[in-house]
């Protein structure tokens, strides 16, 4: 049986038993996805700190300029939702979920292949300290077979083994360069008149380096911490459609975590302050983007 994209086969599924249009359900999908990766969101939260930080991650995940994917027909929403809670099957050393999980996230969108080389990073440090038996392999069979899958599909619909990077590069004209493309824009965007969506999207990445910094000086789990990197790396080092790359560090969730556990800190008077403002600014931001904003968010 050929292997399908997951986001896709959701939506065929759904539209057996939907009334909707393909589009409705894959709204609907989208939105049933961001709770799930919310719930998988503050669990890990509550994991690494307590139920209070969780809650804030979460909600912040829920509050950034482009959260209004988070409920769009995009995979951003599903791969966030199987991501966290592979993340968190691995820091609670359940590998055949975290390899179950992975192997789905694969399924979900190419740039899962962040979370697979970490839990199969991971994985392959336990088997070589010999930590929990057989379970570790498990992991790390399964975590690639989802993203090998996808990129063997698309091979087999074009024709051609190479068939996603010739696609990336021929249709998309995205290739990596290491971010000097993104480099370029950012600095035009930050030294001239630019579309509002540029702007927030420069301020979007500079923030997140700052956050990743952040989480480094945190000491955050090296697992986690590469895998935020990875995820940052691989949308600002892509050529082509900067609009996009705020949109692309969605499922690096973590990267707010320092800001989720100083709210924690803070009294709940002001934190609530604080956080009706940041929902008020997305909300605005997400009206521009719907409404007057015309590529891709």
């Amino acid at each position: 049986m050929a292997l399908f994209p997951l986001y896709p086969m959701l939506v065929r599924g759904v539209g057996w038993v939907s009334p909707f249009s393909t589009a409705q359900n894959a709204i609907l999908i989208s939105v049933a996805a961001s709770l799930v990766a919310a719930w998988g969101i503050f669990a890990v939260g509550n994991h690494l700190a307590d139920r209070r930080t969780g809650i804030l991650l979460a909600g912040l995940w829920g509050v950034v300029p482009h959260a209004l994917v988070e409920s769009m027909a995009y995979t951003e929403s599903l791969f966030t939702a199987l991501s966290a809670f592979a993340l968190l099957a691995m820091l609670r050393r359940n590998w055949v979920a975290a390899g179950v999980l992975t192997a789905l996230a694969g399924l979900t969108r190419p740039s899962a292949i962040a979370l697979v080389g970490v839990v199969g990073l991971v994985a392959l440090i336990a088997v070589v300290r010999r930590q929990d038996g057989w379970r570790p392999w498990i992991a790390g069979v399964t975590a690639p077979l989802g993203w090998l899958g996808y990129i063997l599909w698309v091979g087999n619909q074009t024709g051609r083994i190479d068939g996603w990077f010739h696609i990336q590069k021929t249709i998309w004209r995205s290739s990596f360069d290491y971010g000097t493309s993104a480099y370029r824009v950012a600095k035009k965007a930050l030294t001239t008149a630019s579309a509002l969506d540029f702007t927030v999207v420069t301020f979007v990445l500079v923030a997140a380096i700052l956050l990743l910094a952040l989480n480094a000086v945190d000491r955050l789990p090296w697992p986690l911490l590469l895998y935020c990197a990875l995820i940052l790396i691989s949308s600002i080092g892509a050529s082509n459609y900067y609009n996009a790359k705020g949109r692309l560090i969605l499922p690096a969730f973590l990267l707010l975590l320092p800001a989720a556990r100083a709210l924690a800190r803070t009294q709940t008077t002001k934190a609530a302050l604080i956080f009706t403002f940041l929902a008020a600014t997305s909300v605005t931001f997400a009206g521009y983007l719907a409404f007057i904003w015309t590529l891709s968010p």
